[in-house]
């Protein structure tokens, strides 16, 4: 895994320098949906972080952000969000980041969330445990929930459709401590394996969201399900991910909220 890994590293580090370099800069920005936007930065970093994969891996697959790529059947396969947080980062927000997994036989073994206006480099092999800048890190040891601080996220569509998360944040601001509402669903994760923030919630995510991060929180000794409490897959269409201390609690909170399948 050594060789996965630092490509992966480097190709975040690339991409995270690229979007602190343009941060503040005047940005070409088109829409996806109505409010879903994407910035040139985004395209540049997306490109230079395949590019620097399949330098390294040609024959590897490819599933990221901003384009469709052709494929193989290999056994690996690259998960990809270049700049997660766009909306931030469009804002000049500093609350953005870099999402690289690597799937083998449909497993995520891999992960890297890279923070760059913290300088901030999170890694994670399956089996391995996680890691920040090289030092291991572990989930919190805080409970109940009620001491407990949180985050969470909420669609694109939220106002079009009435499974918009707002049922749910509105019973954990109850619930917790406090909610936290930053915008990079990456970090966020990452920030659960850190024990910076207990738990995270969140729906309608796609597997680039989500794939590194759901990694770095189980292997820092967090448990990441779905909203039933079911083992989690990138593709479910929502997460829970905690120190394990409260998933219990919080997966009766997310029982309370109305039920829109």
């Amino acid at each position: 895994m050594e060789r996965y890994l630092e490509t992966a590293v480097r190709a975040a580090r690339c991409a995270g320098e690229l979007q602190s370099e343009r941060l503040w800069c005047e940005h070409e920005i088109r829409f996806k949906g109505e409010i879903d936007l994407v910035t040139e930065v985004d395209r540049a970093c997306e490109e230079l972080i395949v590019g620097m994969i399949r330098d390294a891996f040609p024959d590897h697959d490819i599933l990221a952000e901003e384009n469709r790529y052709d494929t193989t059947g290999s056994r690996f396969r690259w998960v990809i969000d270049p700049l997660d947080g766009t909306t931030n980062y469009a804002h000049g927000f500093p609350w953005f980041g870099v999402s690289i997994a690597l799937e083998i036989d449909g497993e995520v073994r891999l992960g890297v969330v890279c923070h760059p206006m913290m300088n901030e480099l999170f890694t994670a092999v399956k089996g391995e445990g996680a890691r920040l800048n090289g030092r291991p890190i572990s989930v919190s040891r805080r409970h109940p929930l009620k001491g407990c601080l949180l985050a969470t996220g909420f669609p694109y569509d939220r106002t079009r459709d009435n499974e918009n998360n707002f049922d749910n944040f509105f019973n954990f601001q109850f619930a917790a401590r406090a909610v936290r509402r930053a915008g990079a669903a990456a970090l966020d994760l990452a920030y659960v394996a850190a024990g910076r923030l207990d738990g995270y919630w969140e729906i309608k995510l796609k597997p680039w969201d989500v794939a590194a991060g759901q990694l770095l929180v189980t292997e820092a000794g967090g448990r990441v399900t779905n909203h039933a409490g079911e083992p989690h897959s990138i593709h479910d269409h929502r997460i829970l991910a905690s120190n394990g201390l409260i998933h219990e609690e919080m997966l009766a909170v997310l029982g309370e909220g109305k039920k829109t399948a």
